[in-house]
Formats: C-alpha cells, structure tokens, sequence
C-alpha cells in the first residue's frame, strides 16, 4: 500500500502523477457539479486526478501476479483479468464489464473511499454499484449511473461490497486505468487493462497459443540408399576451372561448434592472414546455415505421386522459408526407420508455390506409397559457399593497394577531361564522378559514395553509356546484389534513346537456379537458356561481349567458363554496401589486374551485408568491403580522387529529408526533387496531416505484441489494423494507387498479417515488407509499423539488434523511400528509448505533426550527430553490435551483444532470408542467390547453381 500519488512504479515502466495544475481541477470540478445532487453522500467529484504516462502490462506487478493472500486486511479483487497472459479485448464501442468485490476480514468498521484515478484514453473506465447494462436500451439503463468516485462509505466488518468497473473505448488500442481504493489511513491500487479491437485487428488475432517448437529428430546424411535422377542436361558440362570442395577442417568445425572463437579471426584483419581470417568467417557463417537449414526438417509427412515425380508440400516454401530451388538436395526415411536405416536422396526437379516435384532412385519410386509416412531432411548447399572460399584464395593475386589503400605510399592523382553528357539531367556531382571513373587507370577502387535518392544508378548508367559509346575496346562487367536490381539495371542500359546498345553486345547472365517466368519476357532475348533452365554461354561467346550484367555470386560462372583476369577493363558494383567482402571479391579477385578500373557504387550508412552467423558478423563478416575502404584516410576524407559524394537528393520531400539529412551526412543533402508533385499529393492528404504542409506523420498506439504456434516472429494486430485504416483514408479519393503506397514493418509476422488483411480488402498490390526489401525502392507514401509495445521484449531486441531499435542504418533506410509522405505508426513510448526514433517522434510533435495515444516525458539526447568517420570506423579491438561496426557515439551502441543461442528466444527479426522471401528480402541484397541444399558430392553442382 502506498500513500503516495506520484512515485515511479515497476523500475520505470510508468508515472502516475498528480495533476499538474488547478485549473484542471476547476474545470473537472465544472463538470461533475451536479454529482452530490444525483447521488446523494455516495459520491462526489475527483479531488486529485492523476495522469498515466505508459504502463507496461507486461511488466505490472498488480496483475500479472496479484495474489490475494498477501493483501491485508482488506482483500481487493483485481478486474479484469489476463486471458493467456494478455489483457481482455473489446470492440471499440462496446463496453466491457468485470466487477470488484472488496472484503473486510477485520473485527471493526472501515471507511472506504473509491475513484478511479487516472485512464488513458481519458474517461475510458468508468465505475457503478450497480452492474451496466448489456444493452443500450432505456429501460435497461433506467436506475443506472456510473460514476468516476466513491468517498465515504463505511463498510462493516465481514462485509463484502461489489462494485463494477466498465470500460466503453472509442479507439483502437490498449485502454489503461488506476483505482485507488483509500481503506483508513492505507490505500490499495489496482491497474486494469482492456485492448479495443475491431474487426480486422481481430480477424488477424492468433489461431492457436505460440509455443516453442519441438526440436526434431536428426538423421545423418552422410550416406544415402542410392542417389536421386539428376537431370541429364547438368551432367555433360565441362568447366575450365571447377571449384574446389573446400571441406571444413575438422577441428575448426569443432572448435566453432562449441563456441571459441578461433585464433586466425581474434587479431583482426591484416594483408598477412587475408585468407585465413575471412575463410574463417566463412566457416562460421556455413555452420550456422547447416544449423538455419535443419531446422526446416519435417516428420510424419507423405508425398504423392505426379507423374513421374513425387510431390512434396513444404510450408513456407511460398515466402521461400527454406529456400529451395531446382536441383537441390532432399532426403527422405520412412518414419518406422531405426536410427541405423540409411536415408535416400531426391533432387528437385521444379518448385511451385509451397510444393517441389522430386525425383528418386527407381527402387525408391516402385516402393512408394501416396500412404507412407516419411522424415524428411532439407540439406544445406555449400556451391555459394565454395565460391566465397575461391575468391579469397584468389584474391592474393591482387595487388595491395586493391586490398589495403592505406598500405601504399603516395595519393592517386586522376587526370580528367571534359565530359559531354549523354543524359542532360546531370548534376555537378555526377558529371565529376565520372570524369574520374572515365579519367582512372586501375588503382584502388573508385567510389561512388549515393546517399538515398541521389542518383548514384544514373551516374553507373551514365559511366558506362560513356564508355561504351566512346571506348570500343571497353569490357565491362556490372554486378548488382540481387536478380531485380540486375534486371532494373538492364532495363535502364537499355531505355537511354541517345546510345542504342547492340543486342550482341549485351548479355544478361542468369545463375540455372532462376526461375525462367521470374524474368521479364521482354528481357528475355539478352539472356541464354536451354529448355526454359537459363546457361551460362561457353567462353568463345563471352568474350565478344561488351558488357555482361550478372548478381555478385553469379559472376562466378564466368571464372568456371575460363575468362581471364584482365578480360574486363572495367568492374562496377552496385549497391556495394549490401555485400560481404568475400562476395565483392568474386568478380575483383578473379578478373582485376593492375590496370582494370574498379568502381564501388554505395552508401556505407544504409544496410550491410546479410549474415547470419552473429559471431562472424561481429568479427567482419559483416563490414563491406565498401565500408572497410572508408577506413582508409583518402576514403573517408573524402578525397575527389578516390570517392565522390552525391549530395543532391531528388527523391523526397524537403522535410522527410531534413532529419535523416542532419543524423547520417553532415547535413549537407540537397532536396532538389520538383515540389508539384509533392503540393499535389499534400493537398489531397491534408484531411490527414493535422500540420497541413509538413509530410511526416506520427501516429501513436499502444497495441500488444504477440506470437502464435511455434513461430518466433512478433506481430501487432492492433498496430496492423490502424496500417489498414491509414491506406483507407489514403485511397479514398482516388488520387493514390495502391502501387504507390509501401509498408515498412521489421517483423516477418508483421509482413504476413498486414499482406492478409490488405488481400481480404482486395489491396494485394500494395508492397509490405522489410526495410531490406525497400532499400533503393521509393514509394509516394510510406507507412512504417514499428510493431512493438512492451518495454520488455524492447530491451531484448536493443541487446540483440533486432527489429528497428538500435540501428542506425535500418532507420535512415526505413525513413528515406518516401517521397511526399511518411507515416510512423507505433508505441512512442517504447521508440523513444532509441535516440534516432526519439529524434522523429519530437520531430513531428515540434510539427504539430502527431496524433494518437498521450506521449511519454520529453527525453533529450545530446544532438551530437554521428559523423562519416564515427560510422564507418573503429579500433578493431572491441566488436560492436552486429552489423553497427563504428556506430561510437551512441553510448546504445558501445555494448558488445550477445549471440542468441536459443531460436525459440529471439524474433526472427535479424534472421534473414534469401532474395523473394518474406522477411528480409530487399531488391539488393547480395543474398540473393542464398545457398540451398545441393549435394556437395555431385559433380554438376558446380555449374548447375
């Protein structure tokens, strides 16, 4: 029992406070003034009413463990109990009932005063002696008062007294009050909780409770019956240089399996251990994706019989969850099968939605049953792998200052002429860009350093219009993280009307795996296939090309084809930043000699590689070969002969621009896109932005995280449910299309339940997805769902990097793909913890610019901006957060995190999948072509991926 009003509860989780002045007590005081003449001495008006800042029902001791044997002599229920750990939902509109018995146990009389203290939303919870009616009908309501207190009754010994507590919400979201029951000299609070809902926030809501998954039985693959039937087309290729197996050491695996860290990786990166440090890695990110794949395993299915393949249903196959493609490796026992009963091996002939039609070895076939039941075992692919192996080992044939900048003596001086655009919507910026990148001859690379929106495609586009058009003797490769951002680049080659590209000079290389229809029909004739399965062309054929255009890992299909190093006088990355070190060097280490130009198009401050392994990534997996080059002083000062920074932005709005512009670059973005376009689609939105001209929207909801079956992903359907309700208001005059509307959500749950919802509104066009999936995408409006609401699950995602809290890079992505306008839908209370969403969220209140749930005490981080050298540097001594590798100011970021070793723990929030999945898919991610299970052991692996 506490006699005070305004202490801080739970370690911080809320504030109850008296109010702040007596104006507002005047003016509740105005409006109660009939009270006593309505109910006589039971009642009268609030003396002290309080103010609830945010409490975590979660963390709320007084209901998630009341126990009513430590109560005192007065023993108070607690209303409205949690039903599977969370609050009770009511449709908005609707009341909601419980009662409150109160009971004296003492021998003597006690006087009891009663009112309800504080509620958000106000005026949400009211209190009755008499229980509300069910219905709003007249007669029923007849007698009927509510009322918000109840002074000076005297209850007797013995008695028990009834009192109910009702709670009528008029929006979505959790509803919160505090009781205080004044017992004597002692008081006793009680917190109560009620979640409105509507009709799509509960038609997303959990079909079962989530439970951990059950591990499954693991069978050894390593021998199998007999071998499935490999399509014959991949068996007669001959390649000039196949990659080595590339077996993990026995003892590296077993030292990394029980969790040391290995010499080779603990000094650091330097020109002698090259190899060693990054095979390391290597081996590290392979064990945790044997570990990723098993997890995918299935017991106790059947397969039926289509043709003459056997068909098997995988869940999640449609959202790629695992990743499967043609010609991987599955295994299958008979479930009845002792722990001695070798497994036998299907490959798979085609993939459709969530099945894949296998073929096994006759005798499997002839003994098949559509009844049988089988364990089936999903092995991972180690072909990407191997390749990642080769181009370290290959890149000792590189000359150091390709490498290692800083380790040579002297400062590159390019000498440049005149250019003479091709595009005529160049900028200062560009065109001196590519005046270096035509003016180099070899060296370290040259970066193209693009900020979001500042056309750092139209100079690569540009670069090599240039050269092609003016360098007959000119061969270039252009590699780009993902099959859509190759695609998006062919396209663009092709659409510039002043150069006609010839189609014999152009060759859109494609990795067999690709799904033929995932092309566009139109670019079609760039590419080579054979029976609708795309080939790489022999050597003779590669050679007269001019320019070839492939993902990052694809580009080894060239090695295997026999192109020399040196065949290429120009190398171009895009999108750089997304890609480990390992796989920039698939297409450096290979084909770069001394004198091949090798030019680097990214933004160290967006997205980084996608790994896996934590501990590889926190040892430099993680960092780019992109962002380690900043590392070097001709790099991050920003020297004109090794780096140009592209600062006008031409894709968002002014003020969308302002903050990212202030917190990642100096402050020195331009926003130089066209502002009629931007007026247009304000002055259709102005019903919706309460600041009428400034773009970005925060929209404030207390929702509840949740889980369901033995799916570790977080989901708010309260959250998703006001998504849906801000897309309807967007739509409903007619000036946007779905297409232009994104939806950034961090969770895969999320993605699904928003896609579920916006499909049952017939609204499939709108793309939902992850921050990854938008990264180089733009949309006019952007909605992001910040999905969570519980100060506990937020602190477990700051230590582990998940979700959008804690980094930096995630944010600035999330929050530069609009163009005219971004909406912030989530808790303010749990996103203010992070100092670059806190800076939004006050942004927008500053605006006039938030609406929603009340707002939490104004925190204040110091505004000392992160600068290009914070971001992208440091010691090497201490790893940072995963992914975050120089993210100092930030004291957040300092802290080394800990691995999450139990899957069943941590939100898939981090986890990433490949390319198309639903999760961390993103149109540049240099996973794009993630390794799927293909047998090691066979020999066509090698070109057949």
């Amino acid at each position: 029992m506490s006699q005070s009003h305004g202490e801080e509860k739970n370690d911080g989780s809320f504030i109850i406070s008296k109010a702040a002045n007596s104006s507002q007590e005047n003016n509740f005081n105005q409006r109660m003034g009939t009270a006593d003449d309505k109910w006589g001495d039971e009642c009268s008006v609030i003396g002290d009413k309080g103010e609830i800042e945010f409490i975590d029902y979660q963390n709320d001791k007084s209901v998630c463990s009341y126990d009513p044997s430590e109560e005192g002599p007065v023993v108070i229920s607690a209303p409205f109990p949690f039903v599977e750990g969370k609050p009770r939902a009511v449709f908005v509109g609707e009341t909601a009932i419980d009662s409150i018995t109160i009971k004296n146990t003492t021998s003597e009389a006690v006087d009891l005063w009663t009112k309800i203290y504080a509620s958000t939303p106000e005026d949400s919870f009211k209190l009755s002696l008499k229980k509300p009616p069910s219905t709003n009908d007249v007669k029923d309501s007849e007698g009927f008062i509510d009322f918000l207190v109840m002074e000076d009754r005297m209850l007797q010994p013995g008695e028990v007294l009834t009192i109910w507590l009702s709670c009528k919400p008029t929006e979505l979201g959790l509803c919160t009050t505090v009781v205080h029951f004044d017992v004597g000299n002692d008081r006793i609070e009680r917190v109560a909780f009620m979640l409105a809902e509507d009709k799509i926030s509960q038609s997303l809501a959990p079909k079962k409770p989530y439970s951990r998954g059950q591990r499954k039985k693991h069978f050894s693959v390593e021998t199998f019956v007999a071998a499935g039937s490999r399509p014959a087309r991949a068996l007669g290729r001959v390649y000039k240089n196949r990659l080595p197996r590339y077996d993990i050491p026995k003892d590296i695996r077993e030292l990394i399996e029980s969790k040391q860290i290995p010499d080779a990786i603990m000094g650091g990166l330097t020109i002698e251990n090259y190899a060693s440090y990054f095979k390391t890695l290597l081996i590290m990110e392979e064990l945790q994706l044997e570990e990723d794949m098993r997890n995918h395993d299935m017991e106790c299915i059947t397969m039926r019989r289509k043709g003459n393949y056997l068909s098997l249903v995988v869940p999640g196959l449609a959202e790629r969850r695992p990743s499967l493609v043609q010609g991987d490796d599955v295994f299958a026992q008979p479930v009845d099968a002792d722990d001695t009963t070798i497994p036998y091996q299907g490959i798979i002939y085609r993939v459709e939605a969530d099945e894949v039609h296998l073929k096994f070895s006759r005798d499997f076939h002839l003994c098949h049953n559509d009844r049988n039941l089988y364990n089936v075992h999903f092995k991972y692919s180690r072909v990407n792998s191997r390749r990642l192996y080769q181009a370290i080992d290959a890149a000792k044939d590189l000359e150091t200052e390709m490498l290692f900048p800083s380790e040579t003596s002297g400062i590159r001086h390019i000498e440049t002429s005149t250019l003479v655009p091709i595009s005529c919507s160049l900028n200062e910026e560009q065109i001196c860009s590519i005046e270096m990148i035509l003016g180099c001859k070899g060296g370290p690379p040259y970066v193209i350093y693009g900020p979001p929106g500042t056309g750092k495609t139209t100079t690569i586009i540009e670069a090599m219009l240039q050269l092609y058009q003016k360098r007959k003797s000119a061969r270039i490769l252009l590699c780009a993280p993902s099959n859509n951002a190759a695609d998006y680049l062919l396209e663009k080659l092709l659409s510039e009307e002043a150069v006609h590209i010839q189609e014999h000079e152009i060759f859109r290389l494609n990795a067999p795996s690709r799904p033929f229809e995932d092309m566009k029909p139109d670019l079609i004739r760039f590419c080579l296939f054979d029976e609708r399965i795309f080939i790489c062309p022999p050597l003779g054929a590669l050679t007269r090309y001019r320019i070839i255009i492939s993902t990052y890992t694809s580009a080894s299909l060239l090695n295997a084809e026999g192109v020399e190093r040196g065949h290429f006088s120009h190398i171009f990355l895009d999108e750089a930043g997304q890609a480990s070190e390992p796989e920039s060097m698939i297409s450096i280490s290979n084909f770069c000699n001394r004198d091949t130009v090798v030019v680097l198009a990214g933004d160290p401050m967006q997205l980084g590689p996608v790994i896996y392994s934590r501990d590889a990534e926190r040892y430099g997996l993680g960092k780019s070969y992109l962002e380690r080059l900043f590392e070097c002083e001709s790099f991050y000062n920003e020297n004109e002969n090794y780096v140009t920074k592209l600062i006008r932005n031409y894709r968002c709005h002014p003020e969308i621009l302002y903050l990212p512009s202030m917190l990642f670059y100096e402050g020195e973005l331009m926003a130089c896109r066209e502002s009629n376009d931007d007026s247009t689609s304000l002055m259709t939105l102005t019903n919706l932005l309460p600041g009428k001209n400034f773009p970005v929207l925060f929209f404030g909801i207390q929702g509840c995280d949740e889980r369901e079956g033995n799916n570790p992903s977080w989901f708010n359907r309260i959250e998703a449910s006001k998504v849906v309700e801000i897309i309807k208001k967007l739509t409903t005059r007619g000036n946007l299309s779905d297409t232009d509307i994104g939806v950034i959500t961090p969770y895969r749950q999320q993605v699904l339940k928003l896609k579920k919802a916006l499909e049952d509104l017939d609204m499939p066009d709108i793309k939902v997805g992850s921050v990854e999936q938008f990264q180089g995408q733009e949309r006019k409006v952007i909605i992001v769902s910040t999905v969570r609401s519980t100060i506990k699950h937020n602190e477990f995602d700051r230590v582990h990097c998940l979700g959008f809290l804690s980094n930096p890079r995630r944010f600035n992505v999330a929050i530069t793909r609009a163009i005219s306008l971004l909406i912030i839908t989530g808790n303010p209370h749990i996103i203010s913890k992070d100092q670059y969403w806190n800076k939004l969220l006050w942004h927008c209140v500053d605006h006039d610019s938030y609406q929603g749930c009340a707002l939490p005490e104004r925190q204040e981080y110091v505004d000392d901006y992160p600068t290009y050298e914070d971001c992208v540097n440091y010691n090497g001594e201490q790893p940072l957060p995963s992914g975050e590798v120089g993210w100092c100011p930030a004291s957040s970021q300092t802290e080394i995190q800990k691995p999450v070793t139990n899957e069943a723990e941590w939100s898939d929030g981090w986890q990433p999948v490949s390319s198309g999945e639903i999760g961390w898919d993103h149109p540049g991610s240099s996973q794009a072509e993630i390794p799927a299970p293909v047998t090691d052991e066979a020999e066509w692996s090698d070109g057949w991926r």
